[in-house]
């Protein structure tokens, strides 16, 4: 069954239309073609009733070829408005998901929609099959995806993927067929050789230093924390913990000592930082100004959520407030151990966000391997920080 939501002024004769207020708008347009609303596939009406709830208009249908049938009579009349996003319920086969993206990326107006694969109820191994066998935009998990999440989320993937359309950039969350041999897969396979190798070599220092950790304060040895890397992918991020047990409950308390402030014209995202931080213990201490605590990520660097080389995945708080069209190309780059913000700016407290910022954004418009090899060659001396930070 398919039901279209339209506003009243786009009222038809046809029982399977359900009809809501509608304030009308838009986002910038591509081509002749304005966005609006939204796509939905399956049959969890749960879902589309918060999608309703979101945009007041849109389009379910059971079906893959029904929405696809929908979108070529919206191109076949530029009058009408294309969706702003299409979620699709993660229960069709591999190959028709991937011929309807093929379809979406066809078309110039419709390449720059968002396709988000809804995974709730999949378990981690399938949501990895569906996010190698179809590549989506990106994965969510509508069940447990607050509203506010969901349209950032989308926002970001729309400002991402219009770039590219006018651009011809590199796809979100994609792992490019063509050129593969001499870029992202050789950046994979050293990563995944690399991060084998020293997860072997240093599995002693490992025991160590979690020994060192728990004689000294309780709490758990891995400090976890999710983490937005490229595209917005969310993942749970590794570290030593270096800080007293709960010492993110005391953030509010600190706000006050953060060296990155507030801009004049509160533009720039703040990150969160401060000088000779007190929560942090002897052994953090020398684990940070060694930068051995980082060694844990080399976990995320096997599983793929990380690279060696990338910006530095932040914390939802402040990912969030990077979705803007200044800042969002730093997301372009996947997230790494060590990258050029750590060459140029490590330990320099009078760096500022801004400045951050356009370093980040800077590796994401040059990086490829050889560049990543000449940071890896410097990065040693960067590791030796003349600030506690």
């Amino acid at each position: 069954m398919d039901l279209l939501f339209l506003p009243k002024t786009a009222q038809k004769e046809d029982k399977r239309v359900a009809h809501f207020t509608f304030k009308s708008y838009y986002l910038p347009k591509t081509g002749n073609f304005q966005y609006s609303g939204f796509s939905y596939v399956g049959k969890n009406t749960s879902h589309i009733e918060r999608l309703i709830n979101m945009y007041k208009r849109g389009y379910a249908a059971e079906s893959l070829e029904s929405v696809k049938a929908e979108l070529t009579r919206s191109l076949e009349n530029e009058k009408n408005s294309i969706p702003e996003v299409i979620i699709c319920e993660a229960k069709f086969e591999f190959a028709a998901i991937r011929s309807f993206i093929q379809f979406l990326n066809q078309n110039t107006a419709l390449s720059s929609i968002p396709f988000i694969l809804d995974g709730s109820g999949l378990s981690e191994k399938e949501v990895q099959q569906y996010r190698r066998q179809t590549r989506p935009d990106e994965i969510l998990f509508l069940n447990h995806c607050e509203a506010d999440t969901l349209q950032t989320k989308i926002r970001f993937l729309r400002k991402m993927k219009s770039g590219r359309a006018k651009s011809a950039t590199p796809r979100i969350e994609e792992r490019q067929l063509q050129g593969m041999a001499s870029g992202p897969l050789l950046k994979r396979l050293f990563d995944i050789l690399i991060s084998a190798i020293a997860l072997i070599i240093l599995s002693p220092l490992f025991l160590l230093i979690a020994l060192a950790i728990k004689l000294e304060s309780s709490g758990p040895v891995f400090y976890i924390s999710k983490r937005a890397g490229r595209g917005y992918r969310i993942f749970n991020f590794f570290k030593f913990r270096t800080m007293e047990h709960g010492a993110d409950k005391k953030i509010n308390e600190l706000t006050h000592l953060n060296q990155y402030g507030f801009n004049n014209n509160h533009r720039s995202p703040v990150f969160f930082k401060i000088s000779n931080d007190p929560r942090i213990t002897r052994v953090g201490s020398f684990l940070r100004n060694t930068s051995l605590d980082e060694l844990p990520q080399l976990i995320n660097v096997f599983l793929g959520n990380m690279s060696l080389v990338g910006n530095r995945p932040l914390p939802l708080y402040e990912a969030v407030a990077l979705t803007t069209d200044d800042y969002a190309a730093r997301f372009m780059a996947p997230a790494g151990i060590t990258g050029l913000w750590q060459i140029k700016k490590r330990g320099n407290k009078d760096m500022s966000a801004e400045e951050r910022i356009h370093i980040d954004i800077d590796y994401a418009s040059k990086c490829n391997f050889v560049y990543d090899l000449w940071i890896i060659a410097n990065t040693p001396s960067a590791l030796l920080q003349k600030e506690n930070v």
